[in-house]
């Protein structure tokens, strides 16, 4: 049987916590306060600076991810299939629950060609004429900038806005698609191809505004030859259900060939994945630096207490309990920061347009006024700096599961700190701290 006497009662627990408090508020030299509260601000600010920075960023890569899954590559792409295992995947893909939409597209690579004599390399996808009303996710990242996404005109084309200025187009515009890739049925050059502009839209993605271009399927069909393969693209409930909803579907249908997201943007997106954390360690570092300026303080504060920890030991304190007065201290240190540190995180992650809209004013008064006073003649080019408004246009994307890693970050760093610390909180006896007294 255990002695009780070993036990944390809540007689001893609640002496710890008075004793913790005591330490915490009562200092003869004055030194250990001041370096709780520069540690507390400490980890505030890094947990605050991480939630904020890891919002933007997720923003940031998410607005690329988002736009090259919802119009480029889909969740999952089905291809080399016939029109009867078709139409079995269509019914298959309408009973899951985990499949939102299913598309059927070709694509084609091409040069095309306008009255100005102006070219550019343009990727050609033949898309079903109700895509846009019957996708959300596709509708959400295609805004169109003039026009309408009408595809009813078998003649009819929409290109991407980085595209139509490099070609000077507008609506009503006409386009050749002057070289074609093909089978051997396929005319590779030809001034008879022509389509008119019916819309001009823009995503999140550069690379696909200035690439892409829709037409209907009837006019891939007429154009793109026999060799030309469909491909149906599947969007999910759920983007990370994609090897589930795989598995199922080469169970079902083991001849096709199945491509998910992952591998068919897997240097981009590893790219993305290896950026955010590389962002995230060199943030993270700031833990790192509050942690040991806490092990630091720690130290000095278990030596100017030696006296009062050695008669803590004479009047019976047991080393645990003594050591626990100080791993308290860390604690409450990690919670008194990492907590508010989580709400003014998430407040400015919210709201960062605006803190991006003030910022910008700030910054725009202070050249003013500077150049006001050294140099009144160039005022006239003083300017607010519109990288702000760039920022301030990201959409911040705040995970929970991110957040609270941060925030237990947050207190764990303080807490390892105070008990690596504390390990020698009992190395003087008695005797030799009242004969060094």
């Amino acid at each position: 049987m255990k002695d009780p006497e070993n036990k944390f009662s809540m007689n001893r627990i609640r002496w710890i916590f008075s004793v913790s408090s005591r330490f915490s508020r009562v200092d003869r030299k004055g030194r250990s306060r001041v370096t709780t509260t520069l540690a507390t601000l400490g980890i505030c600010f890094g947990v605050m600076t991480l939630i904020v920075v890891m919002s933007i960023m997720n923003g940031f890569q998410l607005k690329f991810i988002d736009s090259i899954m919802e119009v480029s590559s889909y969740h999952i792409r089905i291809s080399d299939f016939d029109s009867e295992t078709e139409a079995k995947i269509r019914a298959f893909c309408d009973d899951s629950k985990k499949i939102k939409t299913v598309s059927g597209f070709y694509e084609a690579q091409s040069l095309v060609t306008t009255s100005k004599i102006k070219q550019s390399v343009a990727l050609i996808r033949a898309i079903d004429q109700d895509v846009y009303s019957k996708d959300p996710g596709f509708m959400k990242e295609v805004v169109m900038l003039a026009g309408d996404f009408d595809l009813t005109a078998p003649d009819s084309i929409i290109i991407g806005s980085g595209m139509a200025r490099d070609l000077g187009c507008r609506i009503n515009s006409t386009i050749n698609l002057f070289a074609l890739s093909g089978g051997n049925d396929v005319q590779l050059l030809s001034s008879d191809r022509i389509f008119k502009v019916t819309g001009v839209f823009k995503t999140g993605y550069a690379d696909i505004n200035s690439s892409f271009v829709f037409i209907n399927s009837e006019a891939g069909e007429k154009y793109f030859g026999k060799d030309a393969r469909k491909v149906l693209g599947l969007k999910l409930t759920n983007s990370n259900d994609d090897q589930l909803v795989i598995n199922r579907l080469k169970k079902e249908f083991p001849d096709v060939k199945i491509l998910s997201w992952r591998e068919y943007n897997k240097t981009f997106f590893g790219a993305l994945r290896i950026e955010k954390n590389m962002l995230l360690m060199l943030v993270a570092m700031i833990f790192l630096v509050v942690g040991i300026n806490i092990y630091n303080g720690m130290r000095r504060l278990v030596f100017e207490r030696r006296s009062e920890i050695s008669i803590l030991s004479a009047m019976g304190g047991k080393a645990d309990e003594i050591k626990f007065i100080f791993i308290l201290q860390g604690f409450l240190t990690g919670i008194k920061g990492a907590f508010p540190g989580m709400v003014l995180g998430l407040l400015l992650s919210v709201n960062s347009k605006t803190v991006f809209t003030v910022a910008s004013r700030i910054m725009y008064g202070f050249s003013y006024a500077v150049t006001a006073v050294t140099n009144p003649e160039n005022l006239v080019y003083v300017t607010e700096n519109p990288m702000y408004a760039i920022y301030g246009n990201i959409p911040c994307r705040i995970f929970f599961g991110e957040v609270l890693w941060i925030t237990l970050f947050g207190v764990v760093a303080p807490l390892i700190a105070s008990w690596a610390a504390s390990r020698n909180v009992l190395k003087m006896t008695v005797a030799e701290v009242l004969h060094n007294e």
